[in-house]
């Protein structure tokens, strides 16, 4: 809603300071603190009205590893981090823009799968009773496919033409190095099915999800910023998408999100995001990483997602189901640790300090080419 303020600037000399409205980096920071602000001041509320409402989560016993103590704190606390995303991106950024209303899009049709999700292990008092896995791929992947539909139409997609279906490769000179070609529409399916997935996979401790969320998603801000800027562009070697700056700001309302929400749900956390927010973030992350053209980079800058995944899927499809014996101690990986007797706060503190060893490591890409 702001951005537009900034065209009374050209036809009124003495609003001349509407201008600020069309700097990315300004919106940026409006967004990160309108998004911090929100997720703060209505919080609290949100809070005691899911525990009034019994909304509180079910906890799955995982043999020695002890989760008494986190019996009855309510979840779908996810709500806080939606909201505040909504509000940020409806005030700040260009919503005629592809780049602002996928990225929204993607926040609440992954959000209310989440929801229903947790809903229905609510109702059931059972954590093994949400919804069916295979409703939830068939959700997720029909998301993937309208996404790919948008960004195929000539009329609809934010893309220059020609690089819709090609690929960067990280550390490699060449802006783009791979054409998938028909191969995109199952690419685009398997990556927002795998890194929605992997978020949720990674949410079981007090913070664990949102830092490597948001370190991720700054990461992701940093190319969104450089790729939608013609200079920095053109100076870098990448191919210049004339837009991406509004996913910087989105990123940045995910930064100040995810700050807020943190307030609560550092140990010992008061609310806890359920599936809600973390099929929220999960979806909000794949649009993004698709958006800036930089998929492959994700293996990377959300290496910690991708080992809760692969832990997961080794844990089951070859240890279990082949071997008939687990790999793992506890799948995904940080139960692992946490059967071995680490504490929760070392775990948790660890994986943070990887997500942003691993980030750094992503954003040296950017010369290391």
């Amino acid at each position: 809603m702001f951005y537009y303020l900034s065209f009374l600037s050209k036809d009124y000399s003495f609003l001349s300071y509407f201008r600020l409205f069309d700097s990315i980096s300004f919106r940026s920071i409006g967004a990160m603190i309108t998004a911090l602000f929100v997720s703060l001041f209505f919080g609290n509320s949100i809070i005691k009205w899911l525990y009034r409402k019994g909304v509180r989560d079910i906890v799955r016993e995982y043999g020695n590893i002890g989760v008494n103590d986190k019996k009855g704190t309510p979840v779908m606390g996810g709500i806080i981090i939606i909201l505040s995303l909504v509000v940020s991106i409806l005030l700040w950024c260009n919503l005629s823009s592809m780049f602002s209303l996928l990225p929204l899009a993607a926040i609440i049709w992954y959000g209310a799968i989440g929801a229903k999700d947790d809903i229905d292990k609510i109702k059931h008092k059972n954590s093994d009773k949400g919804m069916s896995q295979l409703t939830k791929i068939i959700l997720q992947a029909a998301f993937a496919v309208f996404l790919v539909w948008v960004l195929t139409n000539e009329n609809l997609t934010p893309f220059p033409k020609g690089i819709v279906t090609k690929l960067s490769v990280p550390y490699l000179k060449s802006s783009f190095f791979i054409d998938i070609g028909s191969f995109y529409v199952i690419f685009v399916i398997i990556t927002m099915l795998s890194i929605s997935n992997a978020v949720n996979f990674a949410d079981g401790l007090d913070g664990l999800v949102i830092v490597p969320s948001i370190v991720t998603g700054a990461v992701y801000g940093i190319f969104a910023y450089l790729i939608g800027n013609a200079i920095y562009s053109n100076y870098l070697l990448f191919d210049f998408i004339p837009g991406t700056g509004e996913l910087t700001i989105i990123m940045a309302a995910l930064f100040g999100a995810g700050l807020g929400f943190l307030w609560y749900n550092c140990y010992p956390a008061t609310i806890f995001m359920g599936d809600t927010g973390s099929m929220a973030i999960g979806g909000l992350l794949g649009v993004t990483v698709i958006l800036v053209k930089q998929e492959l980079l994700f293996i990377i800058a959300g290496g910690i997602f991708v080992a809760e995944a692969l832990s997961v899927l080794i844990q089951e499809k070859i240890g279990i189901n082949r071997l008939g014996r687990r790999i793992f101690f506890r799948a995904p990986i940080h139960h692992s640790f946490q059967f071995r007797g680490l504490a929760e706060t070392k775990i948790v503190q660890r994986f943070w300090i990887v997500s942003v060893i691993l980030a750094l490591i992503s954003i040296a890409s950017i010369k290391i080419r």
